[in-house]
């Protein structure tokens, strides 16, 4: 590959890499488990249902609490 080639390659990829948008979380779902102890607390904010995060913390302790960052989708009107 000649110098130009490179430099035409390199700055190509440059900006692919500035184009590509950031990853986040698209869904947040109502209710978290937090548990560890000592200063060092755990969080996850995965379960749809309260059952759901009572049963990842039971044997391993914890509390279930509403994820502040939830809101609730609107439902979307049929027809």
């Amino acid at each position: 590959m000649t110098k130009n080639s490179l430099m035409i390659f390199a700055a190509g990829a440059a900006l692919l890499a500035l184009a590509a948008p950031s990853a986040k979380a698209e869904v947040e779902y109502p209710w978290c488990a937090k548990y560890g102890r000592f200063g060092t607390q755990a969080e996850n904010c995965g379960f749809s249902t309260y059952r759901q995060c009572l049963a990842t913390i039971s044997g391993i302790g914890g509390y279930c609490a509403r994820n502040p960052r939830y809101q609730a989708r609107a439902k979307r009107p049929r027809g």
